[in-house]
């Protein structure tokens, strides 16, 4: 009976695939430089807590985590992600930050086939859409769908009727603010001045001082710290009884506890707020300032939900990602009904449909919050827009949709 035993055990062994030992190799696209490095190091608290409290295990999967800088750079970008499929030989890929760098990496991620969960916004109509490449599952929204709930609010809830924006002239600002216009000026709004700083440029003023001092509303759309740097100069030129409009980052808890009263009833949407009173955030936050000593913004939470896709994913398969077909089946099936962000799904073109949170910035208890004014539920990238005439239409750009209206 022994012999028998010991002989069961080792064709037991024998029977059991090698890859079912083989850790789950994950990259990790993050900024460690440049001006969007505050956002990179928010991310990389998001994973990084992830990971720690699962003790580096997802479904049953040891995982190794290889983290790369991209500096906020496409060419970089494309270059890291090389070296964390050919050199890595990763199986999965979050990252990386900022909407230009997806679209640069897009082609060759379709080439390698190696899945890419982006955390962070996506662009509007990119070749995940266009040409239909699977390996890319956009977990967070795309940089226009929050903006065109803030662009109707500001029409429909705030009667604001004329209008300037000053956005980075980048991939995200160009699409947030171009979503921002569409549904400001589909509800009666008038867009009566465009400005485009450079990402990197040194201060504002040359650019704040041009704002026109006769609109309702100035719409603010920054990445990084260049949020709270504009603020800062708006402020001090005496613009401040018109209101901003932000898009997410502009005011995002990872730079708003730097701001002063300059921020003080902006409004801005995104698709989180520390303050959204549910369980699934309450906890998030509490963990988040208990092992970091900050409060989380949507950097820090887009990461975190986009490692709970990866994990759902994986769970449906019972860990076994090297069954790539089932894998990417699974990602684009995860449905998130709780998470620190809300309830999430994914729609035909690897989007997501998810809350929107209007938000303005408050003081409270001594410090600068994201209070949640209204909640908007089920957005998906198309907003109230017909999807057939809005995939027709032009890509969101910065010279689309054109200007009609400027003074």
């Amino acid at each position: 009976m022994r012999i028998a035993a010991i002989i069961s055990f080792i064709l037991a062994l024998a029977s059991t695939p090698a890859a079912a030992q083989e850790p789950l190799r994950l990259g990790f696209l993050t900024v460690r430089t440049g001006p969007l490095a505050a956002g990179g190091a928010q991310m990389e608290q998001g994973i990084l807590l992830f990971l720690k409290e699962r003790n580096n295990t997802i479904a049953g999967r040891k995982v190794e985590l290889s983290i790369a800088d991209t500096g906020g750079n496409p060419a970089q970008a494309k270059t890291k992600t090389q070296e964390l499929i050919e050199r890595n030989r990763v199986h999965v890929i979050i990252g990386p930050l900022a909407t230009f760098e997806a679209l640069a990496i897009d082609d060759y991620i379709k080439q390698a086939q190696v899945p890419l969960i982006t955390p962070t916004s996506a662009a509007q109509k990119d070749l995940a859409q266009q040409k239909l490449n699977d390996y890319v599952i956009h977990a967070m929204g795309t940089a226009a769908q929050p903006m065109h709930v803030l662009g109707e609010y500001a029409a429909k809830q705030l009667g604001i009727k004329r209008l300037a924006t000053i956005a980075d002239d980048f991939t995200y600002g160009h699409e947030g603010t171009s979503g921002f216009q569409s549904a400001f000026e589909a509800n009666g709004g008038r867009v009566v001045q465009k400005l485009w700083p450079p990402l990197n440029v040194p201060e504002y003023s040359a650019y704040v001082s041009q704002i026109k001092p006769n609109v309702d509303g100035v719409y603010a759309g920054f990445a990084g710290i260049n949020g709270l740097r504009f603020l800062k100069q708006y402020s001090e030129y005496g613009y401040k009884k018109i209101p901003v409009f932000g898009n997410p980052t502009c005011v995002d808890e990872g730079v708003l506890r730097n701001m002063g009263d300059e921020a003080l009833g902006v409004y801005s949407a995104s698709w989180y707020s520390a303050a959204l009173d549910t369980p699934e955030n309450k906890r998030f936050v509490q963990a988040i300032q208990a092992e970091y000593k900050v409060v989380p913004g949507f950097y820090t939470a887009g990461t975190y939900v986009t490692a709970m896709y990866l994990e759902s994913a994986l769970n449906s398969i019972k860990g076994r990602f090297e069954d790539k077909a089932a894998f990417v089946k699974a990602l684009h099936n995860v449905r998130l009904d709780a998470s620190p962000l809300g309830p999430i799904r994914i729609d035909e073109y690897g989007k997501p449909i998810l809350n929107i949170y209007v938000r303005k910035v408050e003081r409270k208890d001594g410090r600068l919050v994201n209070t949640i004014v209204a909640t908007f539920r089920d957005v998906s990238q198309f907003w109230t827009f017909d999807p057939a005439k809005f995939l027709a239409d032009p890509v969101y750009s910065r010279d689309y949709p054109p200007a009609k209206h400027l003074e």
